[in-house]
């Protein structure tokens, strides 16, 4: 993929700084002796491996790795200088050594995202390495509250950087809001980032025993690494499962074999459309896509029936929502949207279920998911007639407007589909009502 002109523009400037940073680091670093140059060697190693074995993160198109606290250690031990250079070595060796057995071309496209990526840590590092020189603490000994204080600083100053780099091109690549996605990359990861502070902290502190004694931190440091892996890869797998799950309800009715899918891409077009920042789009996206998945509880005696259901089948039916919410309770990923999930078939009027909810009771989430449900409904091939013609389905959501479907919500799904209220035929000219879909 092509970068955008303003991405490419603002990955050279990384890169000019990150050039200026190295010039002042190599004018100015030096071993004062045998150990700082042993303990350097190891913490080259322990970042290439940290950083070849980093966990890409999906939801947010980007990796972490344990080399957050190689490089923060060395950092407080080693000085600001060593540090750049530590960072510049490990990180492009990882670079290269992953893009090793790449194809020419990809190789040609790869020089982009490697300047960003170790352009953006060498800048990071030597903006946390220039607030402890302010300070007039180049080095930590960790002998008083002082240097711990520092430290925070200098790990909160490494974070905001470091994640504001990444939101930045996300954002020039992407078109994704950039405070929005920044305060959801700090809230979702501070503790495991505030972890590697702590290990980084634990590294530095044992090297005020000897230089051996860092070997001690690679157990704990090791196991942060593993637990944060295993924690992404459930929730990358949970997402994955509930959303294969979901595929394969579709197709048990042949009519509606790719429902969900086209239900959330519509959705996510009329939230974008309403404006709703970055992470409640992404929400309407993951609520969207798992949204019938209760129907596994409903018999294909009920769900593909050809005609109207009887009162106990309807009331069988009406539980499909509740069952959904409950089986994604639980799980963090689906946390800010289970209620969406529940309630995605209440109505602006008060006449939907479960809940009987009115109006804006229903989470907006769920309004936005109902737009998209019913506008698929209509346009969709039923085993008991036929899609509505686009005419017909913008007559029937002029008509849900205000009664089924939140004004709003309705107005900004016209506007997706290309229509408006004043492009509805007369009521009388629409073969069917709200009450068929």
């Amino acid at each position: 993929m092509r970068l955008p002109n303003r991405a490419v523009l603002f990955v050279f400037l990384l890169g000019v700084l990150a050039v200026a940073s190295l010039g002042i680091a190599i004018a100015q670093a030096s071993f004062v002796g045998i150990e700082e140059s042993v303990l350097f060697t190891i913490f080259v190693i322990l970042a290439l491996l940290a950083e070849l074995y980093a966990t890409w993160v999906p939801s947010y198109k980007w990796e972490i790795s344990s080399s957050i606290a190689i490089y923060l250690a060395g950092l407080f031990i080693l000085g600001p200088h060593l540090a750049v250079l530590l960072v510049l070595i490990a990180s492009l060796l990882s670079e290269l050594m992953l893009r090793w057995n790449a194809r020419p071309s990809e190789r040609k496209a790869s020089v982009i995202p490697i300047l960003f990526n170790v352009g953006q840590l060498v800048v990071t590092v030597s903006a946390a390495g220039f607030f402890m020189q302010l300070l007039g603490h180049p080095t930590l000994q960790f002998r008083a509250a002082e240097d711990y204080l520092i430290a925070i600083g200098a790990f909160g100053i490494y974070v905001l950087v470091n994640l504001s780099f990444v939101t930045g091109i996300v954002k020039l690549t992407e078109g994704k809001q950039f405070f929005n996605y920044l305060w959801r990359s700090i809230s979702q990861f501070f503790v495991q980032y505030l972890v590697l502070c702590v290990s980084a902290l634990l590294l530095a502190v044992l090297r005020t025993i000897s230089v051996w004694h860092v070997l001690l931190a690679l157990f704990p440091l090791t196991l942060v690494h593993v637990s944060f892996s295993g924690y992404v890869k459930l929730q990358t797998e949970a997402r994955k499962t509930f959303e294969q799950i979901s595929r394969l309800l579709d197709e048990r009715d042949h009519y509606t074999a790719v429902h969900s899918q086209e239900v959330a891409e519509l959705a996510v077009q009329i939230a974008m459309e309403m404006g709703l920042p970055q992470n409640e789009i992404e929400n309407v996206d993951i609520a969207a896509r798992v949204h019938d998945i209760g129907k596994v509880a409903v018999p294909d005696s009920i769900l593909l029936k050809p005609g109207p259901l009887s009162d106990e089948e309807w009331e069988m039916m009406k539980r499909h929502p509740v069952i959904s919410a409950e089986l994604i309770e639980g799980l963090e990923i689906y946390g800010l949207v289970v209620d969406a999930v529940r309630h995605e078939h209440e109505r602006w009027d008060g006449s939907g279920y479960p809940d009987g909810l009115r109006a804006e009771q229903i989470p907006l989430i769920a309004r936005i998911i109902a737009a998209a449900d019913i506008h698929n409904a209509l346009t969709t091939d039923r085993p008991y007639r036929k899609a509505f013609s686009a005419e017909q389905t913008v007559g029937i959501l002029a008509e849900m407007r205000g009664t089924d479907l939140d004004p709003e919500v309705a107005d900004a799904l016209l506007r997706v589909i290309g229509a408006s209220t004043s492009d509805a035929p007369a009521f009388e000219e629409i073969p069917a009502t709200a009450s068929d879909v």
